[in-house]
């Protein structure tokens, strides 16, 4: 994403100050002063001269990260790694292996950056989902997407559409500019085009009476179309910070606000919340006026960049607010943009995407979590900037998947991704591998999955259709959830499965078959939760004293089955020992194959499982 100086904060130099020294000073210079690309370059001349070490390796892939030179950044950070780096750099190589399609690898960078930073939401997240990307793939598809008519050869983003049917949009296209130091593209400008009614975008041309000689957009605008906010640099306003050993002068994006006087707009001024301390863009304002969005870095935030948000009234303005954690991450959430029935939509590299920024949305009506809003919309590459117009129905984002940043058109469709969330009805518990069978109206089989380890199953279905879950798991009473007709979006329906309870006669408790693997007596997950449930009756029964039996069926040697069966029968005790049941009420042996359920030489399959069991006597109520 080539435009980071709008997007993202400057990046401070991640260096160690003592692995600087008198060779990597003229590079180090560049990389301060954020020309990226004549830093590489002179990092690269260190390694060709084989002065390359740790602290040139990871300075070369983080210039490369800054400009998203993917393919080099995975190389340089490859090397670096050789020696032990921060946390942050680990999350950085996941996320430009992400970026070059290679999840295998990114997801074991990002066990070693969770390993080191466990606390970070972003590790806890990976950690609760480590399938994500299962999950991603396969959700529904919200939207058409199609390259914009209006991109140029250079950087074009953060195109809105008015109601008026005017598309703003930040281009680098005006090449008579002076050059950026950061990227070798021209310094940005705001631009307008018509949207037509077939769909077709007019020629661009720059917005007068906005621009300046420095970087300008993107840019938002009321919905009466009578004043615009965009962004723009703080040497506009003389405010700067000058560092005399770099010999140079560092500036900040600034929000600016403008009215309409005509066909053009006058009274540009800076808002009050700017600083020269931090950057201020990316702005987004609501259908009332009311309340202002934007992206920045300014302290209070929860890292990098933020969303955050600040009230409206005239040329007043209230105090800025950070949306919190349900919207930001210690990493950077940018693009803002909020529609006209108060959906948020931004862009994060922080939460669980494909791989650099994705594009996530969430209704702040419903307070709901935030979603990434998937595929095509989102590729490994960088997506961001997604607007949408709700008079037209149509929106637009950014991505620079084909190498360059091109505004991409987005039209919505209906479709609705059905999720069915399995628990344990009396206790809550998430339930993985429960059987989900996705049926229409007419009990016709559509899909089959498996719930993953959240207890979750993710199907695509129709609009205005409606459709049953069948949920089946072992040691549970199967279930019926009825998904309701709905027209778009996502919902989500719970699967409360009733346990099976142990069967309680005179002499024993009867509870579903403990399985074992083949010649191995540790507890399985699902013996786990069967014998969870003796725990429970052997709880509300504190006098009870039960004594496990283990059989085998009578394949194998007398002696390899007794031995078999008793390792499995202690296994049993220990387990619910671990569990708190005192050692004195609960005991067990093996017994082989002496005593079988049924009497047989040539054993059916169905036979061999009826013998193969384990039995649970109570000796005392």
């Amino acid at each position: 994403m080539k435009k980071i100086y709008l997007t993202l904060s400057f990046v401070i130099a991640t260096s160690l100050l003592s692995a600087q020294n008198k060779d990597t000073k003229a590079a180090d210079k560049l990389f301060d002063r954020y020309e990226y690309v004549d830093a590489a370059n002179e990092y690269l001349k260190l390694t060709e001269k084989d002065k390359g070490d740790s602290y040139v390796y990871n300075q070369l892939a983080e210039s490369y990260y800054n400009v998203f030179n993917t393919k080099e950044a995975v190389k340089w950070f490859a090397k670096a790694i050789e020696t032990k780096q921060d946390a942050e750099t680990y999350y950085k190589y996941s996320q430009m292996l992400k970026a070059e399609g290679n999840y295998t690898e990114a997801d074991k960078q990002m066990k070693k950056f969770v390993a080191m930073a466990p606390n970070d939401q972003r590790a806890k997240s990976f950690n609760a989902n480590p399938e994500y990307l299962t999950a991603l793939q396969s959700q529904v598809k919200m939207y058409n997407i199609g390259k914009s008519d209006i991109n140029s050869i250079h950087s074009d983003f953060g195109a809105v559409l008015t109601n008026d049917r005017n598309v703003y949009f930040a281009s680098a296209r005006n090449t008579s500019r002076k050059t950026s130091n950061w990227n070798d593209e021209p310094y940005l400008d705001i631009y307008k085009a018509t949207y037509n009614a077939n769909g077709t975008i007019s020629e661009a041309t720059a917005v007068a009476n906005i621009n300046t000689k420095w970087h300008d957009g993107p840019a938002a605008v009321s919905s009466d179309g009578n004043t615009i906010y965009y962004g723009s640099e703080s040497f506009n306003e003389k405010e700067y910070t000058k560092d005399k050993k770099k010999k140079a002068k560092f500036g900040k994006i600034y929000l600016y606000k403008a009215t309409k006087d005509g066909d053009s707009w006058s009274n540009s001024k800076p808002l009050p919340f700017n600083s020269p301390a931090y950057d201020v863009r990316n702005p987004s304002i609501s259908k009332d006026g009311k309340t202002l969005y934007f992206s920045s870095n300014m302290p209070g935030g929860l890292g990098g960049d933020d969303i955050w948000k600040v009230s409206v009234d005239g040329d007043t303005y209230g105090t800025p607010e950070n949306l919190g954690a349900k919207i930001n991450t210690e990493a950077n959430e940018s693009f803002p943009f909020i529609t006209d029935d108060n959906v948020l939509y931004f862009s994060s590299n922080g939460k669980q995407g494909f791989g650099g920024f994705d594009v996530f949305s969430i209704d702040l009506a419903k307070g709901e979590e935030a979603m990434n809003v998937g595929a095509p919309v989102n590729s490994s590459k960088d997506d961001f900037s997604f607007t949408f117009n709700t008079v037209n129905n149509v929106g637009f984002f950014s991505s620079n998947r084909d190498g360059v940043d091109n505004i991409y058109v987005a039209n919505p469709i209906c479709g609705v991704q059905a999720v069915a969330l399995v628990k344990d009805a009396k206790t809550g518990k998430l339930l993985d591998a429960a059987k989900v069978v996705l049926v229409d109206g007419d009990e016709k089989v559509l899909d089959i999955q498996f719930a993953n380890s959240e207890g979750k199953s993710s199907f695509a279905v129709e609009c205005d259709m409606a459709y049953n879950f069948q949920v089946s798991k072992q040691g549970y009473e199967s279930g019926v959830f009825a998904i309701a007709k709905t027209n778009g979006g996502k919902v989500v329906i719970e699967a409360l499965l009733n346990p099976i309870l142990p069967i309680i006669t005179e002499k024993e408790v009867i509870l579903e078959p403990i399985f074992f693997e083949f010649n191995k007596s540790n507890i399985t997950k699902e013996g786990a939760e069967e014998l969870d449930k003796l725990v429970v009756v052997m709880n509300e029964h504190p006098t009870m004293v039960i004594f496990a039996k283990s059989h085998t069926d009578n394949r194998g040697s007398d002696k390899y089955n007794i031995n078999l069966s008793d390792r499995r029968a202690k296994s049993t005790v220990q387990y619910l020992i671990s569990k708190g049941i005192e050692k004195e009420r609960i005991s067990g042996q093996g017994f082989g194959e002496i005593e079988p359920k049924v009497m047989c030489d040539d054993c059916t399959e169905e036979e061999h499982a009826q013998n193969r069991r384990s039995e649970f006597l109570i000796v005392k109520k």
